[in-house]
């Protein structure tokens, strides 16, 4: 299977005509935040696979498409925050926005109130690993793992409840976005228990 990841920024070469043509291969799409409606609805329909995300500390709620109308979501995907799904036979759960740097601000967290987002994933996950023999595939996040590809500012610092989940259920991948990477020897891919924890930004394709 192929999977091809996104975040944070509009890219014009997967914003083209030729990306039908590119990654006519990719079985799917899973979108890690901060990225417009229109460029998640314009890939899904281009590359012709499923779309699964989750929204960034700077997505907005309701947007203003180019005729007018108004996009309370992705036309064609799946917003998977707080939720477990099946998609191409693999199991994902996703968890939106960032640790809470403004009082009030849609999709930021404290991580009190990240844990109870993630306690509710619980009962779907234990369940999945005793009738499947395992709790989940991939986890989709926007902000990383503490002390995994994270930064030392408020706003950029990981969940610790994250390392919590991997320990507990143990998913293959764990992609995020919300990290922006300026150089090449930037560290993007850790090795975390069974987890292998991918930065996804602005785009990665996995092969699985």
């Amino acid at each position: 299977m192929k999977i091809l990841a996104v975040s944070d920024r509009v890219l014009d070469k997967l914003y083209t005509g030729q990306t039908r043509q590119t990654y006519a291969d990719v079985d799917l799409l899973i979108g890690c935040g901060d990225l417009p409606f229109y460029y998640l609805d314009f890939l899904t329909s281009a590359i012709d696979a499923p779309l699964v995300y989750v929204r960034g500390n700077h997505d907005e709620g309701p947007q203003l498409a180019a005729d007018g109308s108004v996009w309370r979501g992705v036309r064609g995907g799946v917003d998977i925050h707080g939720k477990v799904v099946t998609r191409k036979g693999l199991i994902l759960a996703g968890l939106q926005g960032s640790m809470r740097y403004k009082a009030y601000a849609d999709y930021m967290y404290s991580e009190t109130e990240m844990r109870r987002v993630v306690a509710q994933l619980v009962p779907r996950l234990l369940w999945n690993r005793q009738r499947l023999g395992r709790a989940l595939d991939i986890l989709v996040t926007h902000s990383p793992a503490y002390g995994i590809h994270d930064r030392p500012d408020l706003p950029h610092t990981g969940f610790k409840v994250f390392l919590t989940f991997l320990r507990l259920f143990r998913p293959r991948y764990h992609l995020h976005g919300h990290i922006h990477i300026y150089r090449q020897d930037e560290v993007r891919e850790t090795r975390f228990e069974d987890t292998t924890s991918i930065n996804v930004y602005p785009y990665r394709v996995l092969e699985i």
